[in-house]
């Protein structure tokens, strides 16, 4: 059958039942010899008509259409008859009653008019929740058959969204191509259809940035202002394409906070609290929390939970306007689904909230939950969502019905039933200092399933599908090499289409593999005509974070350039800052690039940006602009750009004591010992251009140790010195022949996961200090922790013999 019974059980026994006398119409209805006739007969019984009858309607227009000689211009006059929308009106307000052979006919009658009909009769099957029925299917046969004649975006926009969960994937990457194609030929569409066309991206789970790149520009530059609920759908759609847009956000922003005033209803305050809330400024934000907090009892339950979200993502500490929304979602906890009680569980934590009663309840529903749940990703939403909460560990019961899933389950899948489980270890080693056999057998099955899972992979694209949403600590330390083994032997399936994809999970992945790597730089040279703009950071990122040059560097970095030339102006400015840094970790500064951003008019888009960024990630974009105009004022001085840094610097690092852990302070005292007292080492010294390094002593002509004054500190560096950000006065102050040498301890974090190979920040950190005249000594911790370290005697030996070494390190 093409939809489930269930969903209006009636509806199969009213066509067995229906009075005799309906059939009269019908007979009538066959008597008609043209449209006119057959209109003016539902025109007359329309409050009367069935869905049976209306179903006969649309067989009858069929015939007439077939019997006029040019089909093609008959069915514009029908769809053009001013009674044709009675009929179709009709259709939409009875498609739920109408059996399958009815919409069947219906089905058939309607494609041969146009589009936009056969768009609204999808868009009621949706209603109907009838996405996944052969009906549908049958629909996008249709349009896979039609698609090169479609020239209407809007009907286009409407199918492609409510036909997506049907199509293959070569058929969405000719709807892609399709829209492209019309979006660039059409004038400006209407905010409905780029909102269908980002809705039919969502629900394929594709971010293709040609697309959105379109759909953001039709966005910006709409003449009309748009409202309060499509400023609030795209943004939910750009959230779940994981696309930003400064533009955009720039103008939602302006928008949104012209509209504070205008609402008091609680479905328009919520959708403004939700949109506006997180990019607000201080004033807006206590208005909107002010008008929130009058409004908290008339919140319904999705309400209250998107309300609880927005407040964790606003990092709010309104303790009065918290316990008003939580008292909301503790009324409505039995109305939520695992997914909605997950992400309760998350906003509440990341708020700081704490209630023994609400937890209580919250474990109590999950445990409900997960007794009768059968579905792997439901299971791990609730064990997610309850070794988040303070709970005692696994059960037996949970431990069987986790092993029981454990094969239909994929990569992601197990990653979070680990997760869960070592959190529930933690807690156990924490509160009772003992870890649970059943928990570590547990560990040690989901361990075998994962190799079992990857041995198996035969197909990158089905791989991807499953690590792209692999999160949280015990993958990378379990079967992070064994991925990475798949992802060669699949290698050659790495293209221009996913490239860019699986260059990010590498770089997060901290391994570094050169054939893969190679495989990508080859992959972009060759098709570097392909690939948009929007995915050159990602490409360029596990080479820099991995500190690696493939083959033909120059020619592979100078293509990424290439393809960005043309898109300097409009990028995203912490795009370009983020590119900029990646870039000079290895040593390759574009001109075009740097004066891009180093101009009054950047910075200034810039700040306007941070302005409206997360504080975090605000933070990480002034760090990175500030290293970037570090690393071209000492690789890259006939560029001429000056250091503007001094400020920013000086009021991070007054923030920072020093203070050594016990680590550096036994390394402090082995230096001393070995340079002969702790007046001849220097801790947390700060160096120009405001690099902190560990240690740092100076050696005379006669590399004999030179004190420092009694303004050296053992515990920190001393507070308000300051160099001069000169690298030719790093030495001025020392007697000739002198030599000032630092120590770097480098810990784990240092080095990539697969081998003691230095990463990219700790590679360019030596580079610079070296430019600035230092003797940089790295001390690696798997040198420092080895057996043959193992004795103060051995490491004082160690530090001895690299500081009084001839040469350099």
């Amino acid at each position: 059958m093409f939809r489930l019974r269930g969903i209006c059980p009636f509806s199969w026994k009213v066509f067995w039942f229906r009075p005799f006398s309906c059939e009269s119409l019908v007979i009538q209805m066959s008597k008609c010899t043209d449209e006119e006739q057959l209109f003016d007969l539902i025109e007359r019984n329309k409050a009367t008509l069935s869905e049976e009858q209306v179903g006969y309607a649309f067989s009858v227009l069929w015939r007439l259409h077939q019997q006029k000689t040019s089909s093609f211009q008959n069915s514009g006059c029908v769809r053009d008859h001013p009674k044709f929308p009675t009929l179709y009106n009709l259709t939409t307000n009875k498609i739920e009653l109408m059996s399958d052979s009815t919409l069947v006919n219906v089905l058939h009658i309607t494609q041969r008019f146009d589009m936009n009909v056969l768009s609204t009769f999808s868009a009621c099957l949706a209603d109907q929740h009838l996405c996944f029925s052969p009906l549908m299917g049958k629909i996008a046969d249709i349009v896979n058959r039609n698609l090169e004649t479609i020239r209407d975006l809007r009907s286009l926009s409407v199918l492609m969204a409510n036909i997506s969960f049907l199509i293959s994937q070569d058929f969405q990457e000719k709807l892609l191509k399709k829209t492209e194609l019309l979006l660039d030929t059409v004038g400006s569409p209407e905010v409905n259809t780029v909102g269908k066309i980002l809705q039919f991206l969502r629900n394929i789970k594709c971010s293709h940035y040609p697309l959105l790149e379109r759909c953001n520009r039709a966005l910006v530059g709409s003449r009309s202002p748009l409202d309060l609920d499509s400023i609030s759908n795209i943004l939910s759609l750009y959230h779940s394409l994981q696309f930003y847009s400064f533009e955009f956000m720039k103008m939602a922003k302006k928008r949104l906070t012209e509209m504070i005033p205008l609402f008091d209803d609680p479905e328009h305050v919520v959708k403004l609290f939700v949109a506006l809330g997180p990019v607000a400024g201080l004033q807006e934000k206590r208005q909107l929390k002010s008008t929130l907090l009058l409004l908290s009892e008339k919140l319904s339950s999705q309400q209250a939970l998107a309300v609880v979200e927005a407040m964790g993502a606003m990092e709010s500490r309104n303790s009065h306007l918290i316990k008003r929304i939580v008292a909301v979602l503790h009324t409505h906890f039995e109305n939520y689904r695992p997914v909605e009680l997950l992400r309760i569980t998350r906003a509440l934590i990341a708020l700081h909230f704490q209630s023994k009663e609400i937890f209580v309840k919250l474990r109590e529903l999950l445990c409900s939950y997960l007794k009768v749940s059968v579905q792997p990703r439901e299971m791990a939403i609730l064990l997610c969502a309850l070794s988040a909460l303070p709970s005692p560990g696994l059960d037996k019961a949970v431990v069987a019905r986790i092993d029981a899933v454990l094969p239909q389950c994929d990569l992601s899948v197990l990653g979070d039933f680990a997760t869960s489980v070592l959190r529930w270890i933690h807690c156990d080693q924490m509160y009772s200092g003992t870890v649970i056999g059943k928990q570590l057998k547990l560990l040690q099955k989901l361990q075998h399933c994962g190799h079992q899972r990857l041995k198996e992979s035969k197909n990158l694209h089905l791989l991807w599908e499953e690590l792209k949403f692999v999160t949280g600590d015990w993958f990378h330390e379990v079967l992070l090499e064994e991925t990475i083994a798949t992802l060669q032997h699949l290698m050659d399936e790495i293209n221009y289409k996913n490239v860019d994809r699986i260059s990010s999970f590498i770089s997060k992945t901290n391994y570094l593999s050169t054939s893969l790597l190679d495989r990508i730089a080859s992959v972009v040279v060759q098709h570097i005509e392909k690939i948009h703009p929007f995915s050159i950071l990602a490409i360029v990122l596990p080479f820099s974070t991995l500190n690696y040059d493939p083959p033909g560097r120059d020619e592979f970095f100078g293509a990424c350039m290439q393809c960005l030339h043309s898109y300097l102006d409009t990028l995203d400015p912490l795009i370009l800052v983020f590119l900029g840094f990646s870039l000079a970790t290895r040593e390759y500064f574009p001109e075009d690039l740097l004066k891009s951003i180093f101009n009054i008019q950047f910075l200034a888009r810039l700040d306007s940006q941070l302005e409206i960024l997360p504080s975090s990630l605000s933070t990480r974009v002034q760090f990175r602009l500030m290293e970037l105009n570090r690393a071209v004022c000492l690789e890259c001085p006939e560029f001429q750009i000056p250091w503007f840094h001094d400020r920013f610097c000086q009021q991070h690092y007054n923030k920072d004591t020093g203070i050594m852990n016990g680590a550096q302070q036994e390394m402090y005292k082995m230096l001393a010992e070995a340079l002969g007292g702790v007046s001849c080492v220097r801790a947390s010294a700060l160096s120009p251009y405001y690099y902190t390094v560990d240690f740092e002593c100076v050696l005379d002509k006669r590399k004999k140790p030179v004190p420092y004054g009694s303004h050296n500190t053992t515990l920190g560096k001393p507070a308000g010195t300051y160099w001069e950000s000169d690298p030719q006065k790093v030495g001025s102050s020392l007697p000739p022949g002198s030599e000032r040498i630092v120590f770097e301890f480098l810990d784990s974090k240092a080095f990539c996961a697969n081998i003691f190979h230095l990463k990219g920040k700790s590679a360019m950190k030596k580079r610079h200090l070296e430019i600035l005249g230092y003797r940089v000594i790295q001390i690696p911790h798997f040198e420092w922790n080895s057996m043959a370290l193992s004795t103060k005697d051995a490491r004082v030996d160690y530090l001895r013999q690299h500081i009084f070494r001839d040469g350099k390190s």
